[in-house]
């Protein structure tokens, strides 16, 4: 089975045709198209090629499933003796994306 490593949002993500991933956040709407063209690695099965730093020519092709926001998070900061206490919540955003076309150049 086909399948790419791309970097995307600081992160890498292993990608495989049909298969949603969550990434960092991107600008679109639902059911816009996207592309990845920094693929780090990729496989077709029977050889794999390492790029340095990406592979030329490589690209994935996914469409946005949906935009949302992670769990909630608790950001305490404290300090003793001082009367000093913040509480803070936090709520990363992300993009589902599934994954159509893997072309490896």
């Amino acid at each position: 089975m086909p399948y790419a490593i791309i970097r995307t949002g600081g992160k890498q993500f292993r990608a495989e045709s049909g298969k949603t991933i969550r990434i960092p956040s991107l600008p679109g709407d639902e059911g816009a198209k996207v592309t990845f063209s920094d693929v780090i690695l990729g496989s077709d099965g029977n050889k794999t090629m390492v790029g340095v730093p990406g592979l030329k020519g490589a690209s994935v092709k996914g469409e946005i499933v949906r935009q949302g926001r992670g769990k909630k998070i608790v950001v305490f900061k404290m300090k003793r003796r001082k009367n000093y206490a913040k509480k803070q919540g936090h709520r990363q955003g992300f993009t589902e994306v599934r994954i159509g076309d893997i072309t490896l150049g």
